[in-house]
């Protein structure tokens, strides 16, 4: 297993004293009431109170401003001392903002992840033993009668569907500038964008560049959430939607035009290995030498630093529970493996667009 050099010397030797390594395993230990108690510093407005305070703020102060107890505010305070988002002044009893309280409070990617974690995840962690065991998402239970989460995406309730959507969009959409102008370095008029989802990415080429067209293959309820979403939108007459349930072995990939491109973002990871041989497979069926195929993921190998491969690492295990039981973040030379097995090559790799995402492009073998 191949690593970039920022996660070689962490992942590969040990690196904390006997005291460190217990401090960290008692974190754990206490992981969900850590998250809980951080979360309800943010939603009751401690940590921006904190923020706001040029001198800090007594625990009377907090419990006038949230309208919280003195009894709550002292045990959430005395809590986020331990877990290290708050500091204290012991000779005026005033606490203040640490750099961790900062970052969970600002961190724009942060926030997305609490969210995301709490509304969509949380509950459906209970049921992780459970998912590993029988490789199906037995924490989707509570929310929907369905096989896979993406199926009942437009029926999840709120807050779950936007702090789903929140996530996804939020690591794919500063990835696209920069995708945009790889793609289109070439010539390209025609786009199949499989599991298009929203039609946010088909909507940025149509209105990068007015002559393309773009093909949303992805299945029917998603198509017709597509049509909604991009509807009346400049060039929406130049995106069409195709139905399709990519798991279906054999359902084809449409022939009925010549793609220049065939775009996948954020999307091989929604599938297992065999299933990922499967799509690359008809992917590769309807590429001309021509044809360039675009994988664009979070390869949690190739990231620039460790908090982003621990994220990806941690992040797997929400396919596990909830949304699909058998797919992950993957590592590149796992990816690079299915797609040669489909009949294709990887042309080259662009590393650190946005937050963290790498492209491969992928060419029929010569």
């Amino acid at each position: 297993m191949k690593l970039f050099p920022a996660l070689e010397k962490r992942y590969t030797r040990e690196s904390l004293t006997a005291r460190e390594a217990q401090h960290a395993a008692q974190f754990i230990a206490f992981g969900p009431i850590i998250f809980e108690v951080s979360r309800l510093m943010v939603k009751f407005g401690i940590l921006e109170s904190l923020r706001a305070s040029d001198e800090g703020l007594t625990l009377e102060e907090i419990s006038c401003r949230t309208h919280l107890s003195e009894y709550a505010v002292r045990v959430l305070l005395e809590a986020s001392l331990s877990i290290g988002t708050v500091l204290v002044d012991t000779q005026s009893d005033r606490f203040t903002l640490s750099k961790t309280g900062w970052f969970l409070l600002t961190d724009a990617s942060t926030r997305v992840d609490l969210d995301f974690n709490h509304d969509v995840n949380y509950e459906g962690w209970f049921h992780l033993e459970e998912a590993l065991r029988e490789g199906r998402p037995a924490g989707l239970a509570h929310f929907g009668p369905w096989k896979t989460i993406y199926e009942g995406l437009s029926q999840l309730p709120e807050p779950v569907k936007k702090s789903w959507f929140a996530f996804d969009h939020f690591y794919s959409d500063h990835s696209f500038d920069e995708a945009l102008r790889l793609i289109f370095s070439r010539p390209t008029r025609q786009v199949l964008d499989v599991g298009g989802n929203t039609g946010r990415w088909a909507l940025r080429c149509v209105d990068f560049d007015p002559q393309v067209e773009v093909t949303i293959l992805d299945l029917p309820q998603q198509i017709e959430l597509m049509r909604r979403q991009t509807a009346s939108r400049p060039g929406a007459e130049r995106i069409r939607g195709c139905g399709c349930n990519l798991l279906d072995e054999t359902a084809p990939f449409p022939t009925d035009r010549v793609y220049d491109v065939i775009w996948m973002s954020q999307f091989l990871d929604c599938f297992s290995e065999e299933e990922i041989g499967s799509i690359l497979g008809r992917a590769s069926r309807i590429m001309t030498p021509a044809t360039r195929l675009y994988v664009m993921e979070t390869f949690w190998d190739r990231q620039k630093y460790e908090t982003a491969a621990m994220c990806l690492t941690l992040t797997s295990l929400y396919f596990t529970a909830l949304a699909n039981g058998n797919s992950r973040m993957y590592h590149s030379e796992t990816m690079q493996r299915l797609v040669e097995d489909a009949g294709l090559e990887v042309e080259t790799i662009h590393d650190s667009l946005g937050w963290g995402h790498s492209i491969m492009i992928c060419r029929k073998k010569q």
